[in-house]
């Protein structure tokens, strides 16, 4: 029982792990001594957080834009090049957009649909047989997509295609749970509450009191509270979960209204 939450030697790829919640989960995994691959659409930045993140551990950029099925294909592909296995795949890297129900624009569903639905969909995909190749029935390959509480709750603003694709992660994580079990593959959802990200920033601003006195526990979210639900999923004491959604919101979507 000593090993039940290694990661220890295990391969992981974070997507949008150069900020946010996906930086909590990559720094926690190289600090628990995974072999962390990251991916951000931003080279310079990508590069920049590799090499802090190389400081305690082995952390790779893999920069790439995810909303494009191609480079999908590609950032697979270039993973495979350099490992036969991978352990462990987070999808996290998402967009949002707020606007009022009148002006809310077509263009914005495409955009964040594309990378918070599709690309979840067309990288599990394109990673499968290097997910394949490490899996067994007693530690199987993990597949972890970053859903969100709005997809379980109304949210404050009006982020109508934000919440919609988190409620579709959430459900595309069990439906691929389903599919995935004969490979030995389990898939399982984190949908976080509060966190200080970028995404999270313009509402923490606006409305961090307001989010505190709501929360059960009364705080924001830390990065260990994240790095901590992402390593039990990867390790062995989280083989036996597969289709979950799992809150991270220090009790906000149970509260009594």
């Amino acid at each position: 029982m000593k090993d039940l939450f290694s990661i220890q030697g295990k391969v992981a790829l974070v997507t949008g792990g150069s900020s946010g919640i996906g930086l909590m989960i990559a720094r926690g995994y190289v600090e628990h001594g995974a072999k962390v691959y990251i991916t951000s659409r931003k080279r310079e930045v990508c590069d920049a957080v590799a090499a802090e993140l190389s400081t305690v551990g082995t952390c790779i950029a893999l920069p790439g834009n995810l909303a494009d099925e191609a480079e999908c294909a590609r950032v697979a592909a270039a993973l495979a090049a350099r490992e036969p296995q991978l352990h462990i795949l987070v999808n996290n890297a998402g967009a949002n957009w707020g606007a009022p129900m009148a002006t809310f624009p077509d263009s914005a569903w495409d955009k964040v649909l594309g990378l918070n639905v599709k690309a979840v969909f067309n990288l599990t995909r394109a990673c499968l047989p290097q997910l394949e190749a490490a899996a067994s029935a007693a530690d199987p390959g993990r597949v972890i997509n970053i859903g969100s509480i709005d997809g379980l709750r109304v949210p404050m603003l009006e982020t109508y295609a934000y919440s919609a694709s988190k409620a579709a992660v959430h459900h595309l994580t069990r439906v691929l749970a389903i599919q995935l079990a004969a490979k030995h593959i389990t898939v399982n959802a984190v949908a976080p509450g509060p966190f200080e990200s970028k995404m999270m920033a313009v509402t923490l601003e606006r409305f961090h009191d307001a989010i505190v006195s709501t929360c059960p526990l009364g705080r924001i979210g830390e990065p260990e509270d994240m790095a901590g639900i992402a390593i039990f999923l990867a390790s062995r004491a989280g083989a036996y979960l597969t289709g979950t959604v799992i809150p991270v919101d220090g009790g906000i979507t149970v509260r009594p209204s």
